[in-house]
């Protein structure tokens, strides 16, 4: 998400800075008082009896003043970290219909819940101020009926309005959840299987036609406007596909089969993240969906369904080479070639994809080339081994798999 900025004059500040340094304020302002506190004895010890009564009464007052000024730096500290409501991955930035009916059930709680809350803290404010003005302090044992009565009025109506409160939130939690699911069957304009693995996603497009049916990973695009249905399968652990922007969460679990749907009402890239822990690497386990217009989906689609592009310098064909006689060869696919394992993420066409590694770099020669050496230093655990491959063989292979467009 896209911090809030405050632009003054011709320059940006943002307001996340703003906010950690009220932070320091603060812990300026309790140094300075603790130090003040801890030097007072001895200065005192040099006055008056007669004094130490109005110095107490200043330092009660410096005191309050410098409570005031944390808690107020506090609160604006609080504020202006505060982030927007853009962003890829926020469920409260909806970019769909049924990402739309969760930001509506969450809107609705949140502000019920703070009107609660207010009046809650208001009720405790009356109570202790009326409290502190009472001049007789000691207990009522006997209180009078009409007191009774008052009492119990406001604990019933208080039982009365959170029971009404709570099943309100039930029907429209249950309303929201049919609206999730409802008429699934008809939510087919595109049909894509998903797959979680440790730590990747694989993802089939379905088609009646299987010549138009083809795998690649991690990346997943759709056209605006059209309901797509996911059919989600668990490869070995328990996962969670969640596109925040777009829809809510549903689990893929091992030997199970789950079905979602969801639509992308405008063109942007959205990410997607397993919301369910899966291992040591489960907050590297993203990826992105890609809501384009429908030409620009089809152009895509016709592209992919295509044979890895044949390598046409020597570079590239010495790298398929290595590739095909390296330890890839034994996880990966290539459509067009001999690989055919899918044990790994299908690389037909890695070479147009945005990020590599589930999400986790950006598809820059740099990072391809060290993620081939040793990846278990961006992803320890992941099962790819390091390839102890020499320099005139990792150029070839880089050059290799950056055409596979």
């Amino acid at each position: 998400m896209r911090s809030l900025v405050l632009k003054v004059g011709s320059k940006e500040i943002s307001l996340c800075n703003l906010g950690v340094l009220c932070v320091s304020l603060v812990g300026f302002a309790k140094k300075s008082f603790t130090t003040e506190t801890q030097r007072t004895p001895r200065l005192h010890r040099e006055e008056r009896a007669d004094d130490l009564c109005g110095k107490a009464l200043m330092k009660q007052s410096g005191s309050t003043n410098r409570i005031r000024l944390v808690l107020v730096a506090f609160g604006a500290a609080l504020f202006l970290c505060s982030c927007s409501r853009e962003g890829i991955q926020n469920s409260i930035n909806p970019a769909g219909p049924n990402a739309a009916n969760l930001d509506r059930l969450w809107w609705l709680m949140f502000w019920v819940c703070t009107a609660v809350y207010v009046l809650t803290m208001i009720a405790i404010f009356i109570a202790i101020r009326n409290g502190t003005r009472r001049r007789d302090l000691n207990p009522v044992l006997d209180p009078s009926p009409e007191t009774e009565r008052r009492k119990r009025n406001a604990v019933v109506s208080a039982v009365v309005v959170t029971t009404a409160i709570l099943f309100f939130f039930l029907i429209y939690s249950y309303s929201t959840g049919r609206a999730l699911t409802a008429d699934l069957a008809h939510k087919n304009g595109l049909s894509i299987e998903v797959t979680g693995h440790q730590w990747w996603w694989e993802v089939r497009y379905n088609d009646v036609d299987a010549s138009n049916m083809f795998t690649t990973a991690n990346e997943i695009h759709i056209p605006v406007g059209v309901p797509v249905l996911f059919t989600l399968r668990g490869g070995d652990v328990i996962h969670s596909f969640w596109v925040p922007n777009l829809a809510g969460k549903k689990d893929l679990i091992p030997g199970k089969i789950s079905t979602m749907w969801l639509q992308a009402d405008k063109p942007g890239v959205y990410r997607g993240q397993c919301a369910e822990y899966c291992g040591l690497q489960h907050a590297r386990m993203a990826f992105w969906i890609v809501a384009e217009p429908q030409d620009q989906f089809n152009a895509w689609r016709q592209n992919a369904v295509q044979a890895a592009v044949p390598p046409s310098t020597d570079s590239q064909r010495y790298g398929q080479q290595v590739f095909l006689s390296a330890p890839c060869v034994m996880c990966h696919a290539i459509s067009g070639t001999p690989a055919g394992s899918n044990f790994g993420p299908n690389l037909t066409h890695i070479g147009s994809r945005n990020t590599i590694a589930a999400a986790t770099l950006s598809n820059t020669r740099e990072h391809l080339t060290r993620w081939i050496v040793d990846s278990q230093q961006f992803k320890p655990g992941n099962k790819m081994p390091a390839n102890n491959l020499g320099q005139k063989e990792l150029d070839a292979l880089v050059d290799y798999l950056q055409s596979l467009k």
